[in-house]
């Protein structure tokens, strides 16, 4: 089965006070050395006959580099791979992509691009600290599409300050009228040691009502503009999933490349060490085993259940065993009842309202995995 590729790329012009993904200040000497160091981890694949299909750039913000660098790993990737039809993808930001730059990558052979939108609404993009307006972020998108992108991805996010349902809908409507495929909508999370890590913040932002609530409207509206939801955040047109994180989702095999990016290869779990300058110095240094023998019942379960297709209680009696699978088909029944699963034949799938409860219900699933592994 053909693999998945992540390109790490820590860089940023300025970290937004809610992210904890591992970044960096955007330096110039650094990134050049940063690619580099990419690039050799990478050759050490070559001729190793290994497939792949997607490939993509996360942050960080992989549009502060240069059209040329981002095209000289990909170039690296398909020099080492077997790169088949891949869908390669890149995050940007929506103040960091010109249209000259945005037909450079996609000269580069990127043919996905997910923007960091976020909201509509100016002031809500302030709170967030994004260095863009909304007029900026839709001519970005419109500058992708003339580009030539046709897989275009935005991030829409709920529960900000001074947000409501009806300033929620005005950012999904507005965003929906661009030329998108694609919408992933994330709820603000406050992440430990992030500047949002206050009482402060948490006492203006949305609370679990009214987040519950704007999810399950937030659901529907993009439903009734044509995005089908297909996982717990993401929905489409037309089937346009992100075949990468699909990968993911899925339980299939990646590749990970660059400081603080995981990957899962021949059954191992690692990742590499959040430090850029060890990456660079030594790469094969800066690895860490995370799991050697992870539990292909438990991951299976955890995994598929956020995705709209669910589970299959055949695969789950394969994997852990028929008793295993009834009990979990047995408590699905209660949450049916509830209107939080699904039950369609020997599939079990959450709902909307499920997937706000995902954790606990999943956690459930998983108590069961204990008691019968």
């Amino acid at each position: 089965m053909s693999k998945g590729i992540y390109i790490h790329i820590p860089f940023c012009l300025r970290k937004c006070p809610y992210c904890d993904f591992y970044s960096v200040e955007y330096n110039m000497g650094t990134a050049k050395k940063y690619v580099n160091a990419i690039c050799s981890d990478i050759m050490q694949y070559k001729d190793k006959n290994i497939d792949v299909d997607t490939i993509y750039f996360g942050g960080g913000t992989p549009s502060v580099l240069m059209a040329y660098q981002i095209g000289r790993i990909v170039y690296t990737i398909k020099k080492c791979f077997n790169v088949t039809e891949p869908e390669i993808t890149i995050e940007a930001n929506p103040s960091s992509a010109s249209y000259e730059k945005l037909c450079r990558y996609r000269q580069a052979g990127v043919n996905r691009i997910s923007f960091g939108v976020q909201s509509a609404d100016n002031s809500q993009l302030g709170f967030l600290g994004r260095l863009h307006d909304f007029d900026t972020a839709a001519e970005a998108v419109y500058d992708a599409s003339r580009a030539g992108f046709d897989n275009i991805s935005c991030d829409i996010m709920l529960g900000l300050k001074d947000q409501t349902i009806e300033s929620l809908n005005e950012t999904i409507d507005k965003i929906t009228t661009l030329p998108i495929q694609h919408i992933s909508a994330y709820m603000l999370k406050i992440e430990d040691g992030t500047p949002f890590d206050n009482d402060l913040v948490r006492n203006s932002v949305a609370d679990e009502d009214l987040l519950s609530e704007m999810y399950l409207n937030t659901v529907e509206r993009l439903a009734s503009s044509g995005f089908e939801q297909y996982e717990i955040s993401n929905f489409a047109k037309d089937k346009r999933y992100s075949k990468h994180n699909l990968k993911y989702w899925q339980g299939e095999e990646y590749l990970g490349f660059g400081a603080a990016a995981h990957s899962y290869f021949n059954g191992i779990r690692y990742c590499y060490e959040k430090d850029l300058y060890k990456y660079i110095e030594n790469t094969k240094g800066s690895k860490i085993l995370l799991e050697s023998n992870p539990d292909k019942t438990e991951e299976y379960i955890m995994l598929s259940l956020r995705l709209k297709s669910g589970i299959s209680l055949d695969k789950v009696s394969k994997l852990g065993g028929q008793a295993l699978a009834d009990d979990i088909k047995s408590k699905a029944k209660l949450y049916q009842d509830k209107g939080l699963v699904q039950i369609d034949s020997d599939v079990i799938s959450l709902t909307p309202q499920g997937f706000l409860l995902s954790n606990s219900i999943i956690a459930e699933f998983l108590e069961k995995t204990d008691e019968k592994c």
